[in-house]
């Protein structure tokens, strides 16, 4: 297989303000959200990033994506480092988040061709593109609707196709299915698995177990920042459930840590 992804030792904290320590019931001025975290991705395939909230796999995301460096460590994007190129990583990946919001006031139509400029696509490849992803995703009758009127699965289904109009090599998605409904949920899924069928590196995060096992060829348990797990989803639970595995797992590490479950 084709390596096209491959995350080499992320290191990133965060400063914690008063309150959030109090939160957090700690101390500690620092907040680890990533601790050497390493791992590998291959075209043609679906690799999942498993583990409980604040685990560190949106902060992964976010340097995969560029958004943000981390303090130590790089990531590489089909050879382009996230630290050093970013310009180049852009151009390789497609990155779609719960957090990210669209403003109320805009069309499909005008998000599509805002994002499609900025990725310097010419105006054929841009009604092409936009002629498959607003079919595939019924996103034409809605194209001239503003967002605000939009329902909640119509709104993620634009998100995507905003995400991915540049046709990217790497598609990263960060909790993919959060708040979806059932039909709008198995679009997605479906969509997901159609692009890892085209050779594409689909990277999902979730703590959703079944989507896990539903999508993912090979899967990384994410606990306080390390990876503590890595393999098939075979090979990750053993002979046992997912669900069970991985709260085995996180016991342990809870444990590790005098900490109690």
């Amino acid at each position: 297989m084709q390596e096209i992804l491959d995350v080499r030792g992320l290191k990133k904290t965060f400063s914690l303000s008063a309150k959030q320590r109090r939160i957090e019931r700690t101390d500690s001025r620092v907040k680890v959200a990533l601790d050497g975290l390493s791992f590998k991705a291959y075209a043609g395939e679906v690799y999942g990033l498993l583990g409980p909230n604040g685990a560190g796999k949106t902060t992964c995301l976010r340097i995969l994506s560029t958004l943000i460096k981390p303090d130590e460590g790089d990531a590489f994007v089909a050879g382009a480092s996230a630290v050093k190129e970013e310009a180049k990583v852009r151009e390789k990946i497609g990155f779609l988040t719960s957090e990210l919001k669209l403003e109320d006031f805009f069309t499909p139509n005008y998000l599509f061709d805002f994002f499609s400029e900025l990725h310097g696509m010419d105006e054929h490849a841009r009604a092409a593109r936009k002629a498959e992803l607003f079919g595939k995703f019924g996103i034409d009758r809605f194209a001239e609707v503003k967002v605000a009127d939009l329902s909640t699965g119509m709104k993620q289904k634009v998100s995507i196709a905003i995400a991915i109009v540049h046709d990217p090599d790497v598609i990263v998605f960060d909790e993919p299915t959060n708040g979806l409904d059932v039909i709008t949920a198995k679009t997605v899924t479906d969509f997901l698995l159609e692009q890892k069928s085209l050779g594409k590196c689909v990277i999902v995060s979730t703590h959703i177990f079944s989507l896990v096992e539903k999508i993912c060829d090979r899967v990384g348990v994410i606990i306080d920042g390390k990876l503590v797990s890595e393999g098939t989803l075979d090979e990750v639970r053993g002979g046992r459930s997912l669900e069970d595995k991985f709260f085995e797992i996180y016991s342990e590490s809870r444990r590790a840590k005098g900490e109690e479950i």
